[in-house]
């Protein structure tokens, strides 16, 4: 497989990658923080970018990558230093922009999940060795001077291996080096790696800033907007899945299967299960996985929030979520499954479980609880 023929583990499919990607969309608290930092002269060595995933932390750190490395082309070593602006945005013709866009910018390293030549595939984890990189990337380029700046994505994907050696690294950080780790789970982070950053959390986009992030990536959706941007819960990547793979249609067909008063359709069930098997089904199985676990997350959410309050994602779910989800009781039963059912989709992929039977078993355990609530 050629080179460009590699798929990029931090990009979603059909989206721009985030170093192509000039705006940033409902993140500018985070990017303020960043800046009050930087204009103390007292910059951190190490970001922790934290937040749900495809809300735009990538976004957020290529921008402080070409920001950071455009301030020393732009003065810093060898003039005066620029007045410092309020925001990060930088030219897409600047020549630090195009540097950072071809990979070829000279101050940057960017540590991902590498392919795996031998079984043609990525790899599962960011490996020692691409930390390793980190490290002789420092030391090569030490004598050069300026800025140097290492974005790893993501970094809750680092193998134990991977991240004690970078743990080493933030423990003596060389001078004028800047580490951004994007994190999807920093939890799932070793604590000393995390006590040894700044944290810039970004939050989930509303319906504004989703229109607005979705149209810089070429996607429009138009008067689905805000149902788009519940079901994604505030994710651009997520919505701009959920576009290419038809997912508010999915997720519609999903409520439709428990609005019956005599409880699940069953041979709509298993109808939806039987699509969802076979190699050629694969994109369908996991966004059927992915939406039921978020109708798990709105009905535990609604027993506790007032449903009225945001749009409804599919047509006739206000009705499906006041009626199986009106307590905080219920909303304890709803959080219990969900976490339940995400235990048992990880363990029915790992042993490549037959997706039908999944599925099916999953629909039924959640026509279960409904059962049980409405004869409550």
């Amino acid at each position: 497989m050629s080179i460009v023929d590699i798929p990029e583990p931090d990009r979603v499919e059909g989206a721009p990658h985030p170093r192509h990607t000039v705006q940033l969309f409902g993140q500018d608290r985070a990017e303020r923080g960043f800046l009050d930092a930087y204009g103390t002269g007292r910059l951190h060595h190490g970001w922790l970018i934290t937040g749900p995933r495809g809300v735009g932390k990538a976004t957020l750190a290529w921008r402080i990558a070409r920001f950071l490395l455009s301030r020393e082309e732009g003065g810093g070593l060898l003039g005066d230093t620029p007045p410092l602006p309020d925001r990060l945005d930088l030219a897409a013709d600047h020549p630090v922009s195009r540097r950072v866009a071809a990979l070829t910018e000279p101050g940057l390293l960017l540590c991902r999940r590498p392919w795996d030549d031998k079984r043609e595939r990525l790899k599962q984890a960011i490996t020692v060795d691409e930390v390793r990189r980190v490290k002789s990337f420092f030391n090569l380029s030490a004598t050069e001077g300026g800025r140097r700046v290492v974005i790893v994505d993501a970094a809750d994907e680092m193998n134990v291996a991977a991240a004690n050696a970078l743990l080493k690294i933030l423990e003596e950080p060389p001078a004028r080096s800047t580490l951004l780790l994007v994190a999807h789970r920093p939890m799932a982070l070793l604590p000393t790696i995390r006590s040894r950053c700044r944290v810039l959390a970004c939050a989930p986009l509303g319906p504004g800033d989703m229109a607005s992030a979705l149209a810089g990536a070429g996607f429009d959706a138009g008067d689905d907007t805000a149902r788009l941007a519940q079901l994604a819960l505030g994710s651009v990547g997520e919505a701009i899945r959920l576009l290419s793979q038809d997912g508010l249609e999915m997720y519609g067909e999903l409520v439709r299967l428990f609005a019956h008063d005599t409880g699940l359709d069953r041979q709509a069930a298993i109808r939806l299960a039987e699509s969802c098997s076979g190699t050629a089904n694969a994109a369908r199985y996991d966004l059927v996985l992915r939406l039921l676990a978020v109708l798990l997350h709105r009905l535990a959410r609604a027993g506790v929030v007032a449903t009225g309050k945001s749009p409804e994602a599919a047509p006739g779910e206000a009705a499906f979520l006041h009626r199986f989800a009106q307590s905080a009781p219920a909303a304890r039963r709803w959080a219990d499954l969900a976490e339940a059912l995400a235990s048992r989709g990880a363990h029915g992929r790992a042993v490549n479980l037959d997706p039908a039977a999944l599925i099916l078993d999953m629909l039924l355990k959640i026509d279960q609880v409904a059962g049980s609530l409405k004869a409550a």
